[in-house]
């Protein structure tokens, strides 16, 4: 009796893990698409970079104080992989692949960057696959397929985009495909740091502290010039928009996807990355003003659609591997 009670709780536990885990990602990514909000009026002030720069000094109050209360925690743990991988989701995702981004826009097509940027999930299921040793779905490109169709249709509607030869070899669209492989090798690294124990709360706080010596490098070289002026009245709202930019898009977002990624398979957290996105459009339409289009509302559905049966599919795979684990222990 005892241990049907064990394995009916244990199986229960799974369950859970697998339900909150795609779902916890996907909020995490979904509150990116809110960051536009904020973001708007602080470039009226700031430069990308100072903005950035901010927002981990901000970050640093929540991030350094927890890793001097936990740091025996780390004891043992700081490898040379753990370090490099660190450095990765930090220099790599969060300064390096922002900027190259940035520059994608500056110098080519708007629309062959944006279409190169779907596949950062390919990316990702090839590192995974590599360094993680992963084991894809047997629906697993289902899935892949209508997740890519469904950023399409957010991106270009029903209509095709209209690029020549040309758009797809330039310099843009290098710095778009090197975007994608920082950002898809960040999912996997921040995967792999989390398998070695880290708790997310940690690698949460690294990644923001470790970034701020490369902003500061990157503001120094920039020269960017500061311009703080305004009334009374302004400086108070740029203040506050700075905090609600770096605490809640910021760090509450970063700690619902390190919570998710616990118990999500890095190549499915990267197609529930795409509810960013899909909330991205749709903040552009219900503040914005940016009419919605039946395509992109399409896309919308197509995509929560996909991360719905993901999640479903998970946790039958999760309660198969319980249930064989549990009965050879009760």
């Amino acid at each position: 009796m005892d241990n049907t009670l064990h394995y009916r709780d244990g199986l229960k536990s799974w369950n859970a893990r697998g339900v909150h885990g795609i779902w916890y990602v996907a909020l995490g990514a979904a509150l990116w698409g809110v960051d536009p909000l904020f973001r708007i009026l602080l470039l009226k002030t700031f430069s990308s970079a100072q903005i950035v720069f901010f927002e981990h000094l901000l970050l640093a109050c929540y991030a350094l104080p927890l890793l001097i209360k936990h740091r025996s925690g780390l004891t043992g743990k700081l490898t040379l992989a753990v370090i490099g991988a660190l450095l990765f989701i930090s220099w790599g995702g969060s300064a390096i692949a922002t900027m190259l981004f940035t520059s994608a826009f500056a110098h080519g097509s708007a629309n062959a960057v944006l279409l190169l940027q779907k596949l950062q999930p390919l990316f990702a299921i090839i590192l995974a696959r590599l360094l993680l040793k992963e084991k894809l779905p047997s629906r697993f490109f289902i899935y892949i397929i209508f997740a890519m169709a469904g950023t399409y249709l957010l991106t270009f509607g029903f209509a095709s985009p209209s690029l020549r030869l040309h758009d797809l070899g330039t310099l843009s669209c290098l710095f778009s495909i090197l975007a994608a492989v920082l950002w898809g090798g960040s999912t996997v690294m921040g995967k792999f740091l989390l398998s070695k124990q880290l708790d997310f709360h940690f690698v949460t706080s690294l990644r923001f502290l470790l970034a701020i010596p490369l902003l500061t490098v990157i503001l120094l070289v920039s020269g960017d010039v500061w311009h703080m002026h305004g009334t009374p009245g302004e400086l108070t709202l740029i203040v506050v928009n700075l905090l609600f930019q770096a605490f809640f898009p910021g760090l509450l977002s970063m700690l619902l996807y390190y919570k998710g990624l616990t118990s999500t398979k890095a190549f499915l957290a990267t197609l529930a990355e795409l509810s960013f996105p899909a909330v991205g459009v749709l903040i552009n339409w219900m503040v914005f003003g940016q009419a919605l289009t039946v395509g992109q509302l399409a896309g919308f559905l197509l995509i929560w659609s996909t991360l719905w049966l993901m999640s479903r599919s998970q946790v039958a795979g999760e309660t198969a591997e319980a249930s064989k684990k549990l009965k050879a222990t009760a």
